[in-house]
């Protein structure tokens, strides 16, 4: 079963973020300064145990009307492309973009199972391994811009080795019993 399941989230990514590293050369006594402000890009993507799907841009605050378009243009396409067949399941978390009425009505209309996900549960979607995966490969070649960031992320996301995918999801048994254990606190997974 969980090889039949998509993944799926949204994420920040961010041009001068926390994990990236520039370096610069200053003349003595200049302060430096680092503008703030559109540095960053929010992305949509999804995943099996059978490779990486569609990666998509968010263009500004994302509503319940682009969620669904996302779904529209990239969900079945990136079941198909992962071979998952039409009796897959699709993971979403609990975000109300999610669970909104057009978001429910385009996942029925298009007979897509949903994973039924615990509300206020702690992060259990194996994707988050793979955004930091993304995220350290992107920082790796320290984007100048937004547009080199979304290309840069693009490519890296590409590349994301389908067994790495496979390994994820093959240890969500473990992480989901190490969650249960520890009553929702932090674990290693």
């Amino acid at each position: 079963m969980r090889k039949k399941i998509l993944w799926s989230d949204e994420t920040k990514i961010e041009l001068f973020g926390v994990n990236a590293r520039h370096h610069v050369w200053r003349k003595p006594g200049t302060i430096p300064t680092v503008k703030h402000g559109g540095s960053s890009i929010m992305l949509w993507r999804c995943f099996s145990a059978a490779g990486t799907g569609r990666l998509v841009r968010i263009k500004g605050k994302m509503t319940t009307e682009m969620y669904r378009d996302i779904l529209d243009e990239n969900l079945l396409q990136s079941a198909r492309d992962l071979r998952l067949g039409r009796r897959f399941i699709f993971q979403q978390d609990n975000d109300p973009k999610h669970t909104a009425k057009i978001s429910k009505e385009w996942l029925q209309d298009n007979s897509v199972n949903v994973l039924e996900w615990p509300s206020q549960s702690p992060d259990l979607n194996l994707i988050e391994h793979l955004w930091r995966d993304l995220k350290m490969a992107v920082h790796r070649r320290f984007p100048s811009n937004l547009m080199a960031l979304e290309r840069c992320c693009k490519e890296e996301w590409a590349k994301l080795a389908k067994d790495r995918c496979a390994k994820f999801v093959a240890s969500y048994s473990t992480g989901l019993e190490a969650g249960i254990a520890a009553k929702g606190a932090s674990t290693k997974y």
